[in-house]
């Protein structure tokens, strides 16, 4: 007889439902993830994932909290432990290159590829979230303009920052993760700053 494998309790079930969708974002074809795929690939019913979700568009929502709680959790740390404006910004947008990188799945929902035709309130999730991330570059040059760096026009620098990693971001999802985000960012974090 075989085994029984002991049926996830409902938080890991969520868990595992998000997980198995991010794995499924980041097949380099970038093929449409239907629910019937998901519960397929999970071996569940869709009537299972709706237990756990009441739509597709609130298991983006989830991979776009977890998104938003990893940046936004780091970038916090960098800015308690990093007093220098300039240093803080380095930190901040290495850290955002190499999140995607590790996370090709999540690359594709941050770059709007993933949710471009599903609901429209995910993409502008995405916008605030971007947004968000413009603010924290103006408050990184903030800074460095009160410690003596001289910066003419910080929010179109940090516009123009925020060009960059969305840039590198799509450039990552669009080669089929081949052209990695941190390649050549040790010299162009120096032209950008």
């Amino acid at each position: 007889m075989p085994e029984k494998h002991p049926r996830p309790k409902r938080g890991e079930r969520k868990i595992q439902i998000l997980q198995t969708l991010a794995e499924m974002l980041e097949q380099p074809k970038g093929e449409r993830i239907t629910t019937a795929l998901l519960a397929g690939k999970l071996e569940v019913s869709e009537a299972a994932l709706y237990r756990h979700f009441a739509s597709k568009a609130q298991m983006f929502e989830g991979l776009i909290e977890f998104i938003e709680n990893s940046i936004f959790g780091v970038a916090n740390k960098i800015a308690a432990e990093e007093e220098n404006g300039i240093k803080q910004l380095h930190a901040l947008v290495g850290m955002l290159l190499s999140f995607a990188e590790k996370n090709p799945g999540m690359t594709r929902v941050l770059t709007g590829d993933a949710i471009v035709i599903e609901d429209p309130r995910l993409q502008a999730r995405i916008n605030q979230l971007h947004d968000r991330l413009e603010s924290s570059f103006k408050q990184c040059l903030r800074i460095a303009v009160t410690q003596g760096h001289e910066e003419p026009e910080p929010n179109a620098r940090a516009n123009l920052i925020l060009c960059y990693v969305i840039g590198r971001w799509s450039q990552y999802a669009k080669s089929g993760f081949k052209r990695i985000p941190t390649e050549s960012w040790d010299k162009q974090g120096q032209m950008l700053f």
